[in-house]
């Protein structure tokens, strides 16, 4: 007992701190108030009481832990205001405060993103632009070529977190979303074929933009349709029945002089010439469908037909690159279309012009669907308006509209079987210059026997490259009698280099050998 007594007398007398409290967590986490207890020692040891009370003093002073301080931003607002103010209020103010910092500093330059392309061997860019010659030259060229660049890899896909990264990093020069919408004018029974380009379309593309699409039927939509759509997309969806007076015959139609039209160009083989729904829809897409009240709050359209296919990734807005790049029509054919289907549509064309020759734009360029070889006359070249995409405004305008109401007048919709892809080609040719048309070469496509392929795309298409000129006279056979110009129709749009032969060729040579006399251009197309 006596060693055990002078250690402990030993311990409270000592005044060096040993080295484990310092490292013991349980000793530093002792709270202030602790005492330590009092030992039993004998009272032969009251000689040393007061030496032992003053030990015992010094040590519960040691081991009482100091109170942590914590940091609050209470501390640096005034004391008036601070009354008046919670901690949960203060915490929202410093949130919204570090939100606005965000969003008005911008970034370093060495923060700002950089595109990022798939490295595939032997192609320079991973977007195929091809774009017509510009016969004006403009003060502020645009520049698609580097907006893919600087847009592409899904920027602005809304189901990407790195959308909202960037749109945050890049505030300054990001602009709202497109009011755009797809649409289809589709029939219920059809609802197999829309399902597959809609599949289609929202795997390769619409999934990440989430763009609103839009069906239009001249009945209403059944539960089925609308069932199985709705479990297609994530996107917001409208159902709408056209007008009835955009589907029927105007009062101002001869309905026995329709009737002979039908008979007469269905036994010549017109296609769908014998058909009375074909020549309303024809009507509606050439100058109804842009009038419907559903699209008022739209400025742009991408139109899907049923059954048709899309073969490729595509990795950017497509109605941002329009409206940034200041386009009003996009397609991705360009083919001959069959003569027979409006054999007075050029004629009263070119009667509007003489009429309305204020309306022509002054840049625009008709030269591409003149043939010189056969009196200047439309060479039947046509956007083929299966796949579009388009401005609204521009088709509400006052050139086209007049364009339209003068054709319908005139009969050509039900008196022969006017097209809306040759009316939709020689409107915009009129009214717009050749540099707001795009020609998507970078997206897949296929309708019926048309199919389009980008070159060099393994890495995002499922589909076989098809060469620039593949679907030129798909519509009409090369032993058809109607006249054929001496360029493809997408050549002749591009001008230009593409328009160069090989040396040496000819084209009636090569028809002396079989051949279809266009295979003598020095691009193919397939160059990527």
């Amino acid at each position: 007992m006596g060693m055990l007594k002078a250690t402990v007398r030993n311990l409270f007398k000592s005044s060096n701190k040993d080295s484990i409290y310092d490292k013991s967590p349980k000793l530093l986490a002792t709270p202030s108030h602790t005492t330590i207890p009092e030992f039993d020692i004998p009272s032969d040891a009251s000689s040393s009481s007061s030496s032992s009370a003053s030990s015992l003093s010094s040590s519960s002073t040691f081991w009482r832990s100091p109170t942590p301080s914590v940091w609050s931003p209470r501390r640096y607002i005034p004391s008036k205001i601070r009354k008046n103010i919670s901690s949960r209020q203060i915490g929202v103010l410093v949130c919204v405060a570090l939100t606005l910092f965000v969003w008005t500093v911008p970034p370093p330059q060495n923060w700002r993103r950089r595109v990022v392309h798939i490295n595939v061997p032997h192609i320079t860019s991973p977007y195929q632009v091809f774009q017509p010659i510009a016969e004006v030259a403009r003060k502020h060229p645009r520049n698609p070529q580097q907006w893919l660049e600087h847009n592409g890899n899904n920027r602005f896909a809304v189901s990407s977190s790195s959308g909202i990264a960037n749109a945050v990093s890049s505030y300054r020069h990001v602009s709202p979303k497109p009011r755009a919408a797809l649409i289809s004018l589709v029939r219920n029974s059809e609802l197999d074929g829309i399902v597959q380009s809609m599949t289609q379309l929202e795997y390769h593309w619409n999934r990440k933009y989430q763009y609103p699409w839009v069906f239009f039927n001249d009945e209403p939509f059944s539960d089925e349709f609308k069932a199985a759509t709705r479990n297609l997309t994530l996107s917001k969806i409208y159902y709408e029945v056209v007008p009835k007076d955009h589907w029927s015959l105007p009062d101002w139609i001869d309905e026995g002089r329709f009737m002979n039209s039908l008979e007469y160009l269905g036994a010549i083989g017109v296609g769908k010439g014998w058909m009375i729904s074909y020549r309303h829809m024809c009507r509606w897409n050439s100058g109804f469908f842009y009038r419907h009240p559903r699209l008022k709050e739209f400025d742009w359209y991408w139109r899907v037909e049923p059954d048709v296919h899309f073969f490729c990734d595509v990795d950017y807005d497509v109605f941002r690159f329009m409206r940034d790049n200041k386009m009003k029509y996009g397609f991705n054919m360009n083919i001959l279309d069959d003569a027979r289907s409006f054999p007075s549509l050029w004629s009263r064309t070119r009667s509007f012009i003489n009429s309305h020759p204020e309306l022509i734009h002054p840049e625009a360029d008709l030269d591409w669907l003149l043939d010189a070889r056969n009196s200047g006359d439309y060479n039947n070249c046509q956007f083929f308006s299966n796949f579009e995409v388009g401005d609204l405004n521009f088709f509400r305008g006052k050139a086209n509209e007049k364009y339209f109401d003068w054709l319908d007048r005139g009969g050509g919709f039900y008196y022969e079987r006017f097209g809306d892809a040759p009316i939709h080609t020689l409107s915009v040719a009129m009214f717009v210059p050749k540099n707001e048309i795009w020609y998507f070469r970078d997206i897949g496509y296929q309708h019926d026997i048309n199919r389009h392929c980008p070159p060099k795309s393994a890495h995002r298409c499922s589909c076989e490259p098809t060469p620039m000129d593949e679907n030129f006279y798909r519509l009409v056979p090369l032993e058809s009698p109607q006249k054929k110009p001496d360029d493809t129709c997408i050549r002749q749009f591009l001008g230009g280099s593409w328009l160069d032969k090989k040396s040496g060729w000819s084209q009636d040579g090569e028809r002396m050998f079989g051949g279809d006399g266009y295979h003598g251009y020095e691009l193919t197309g397939l160059e990527g």
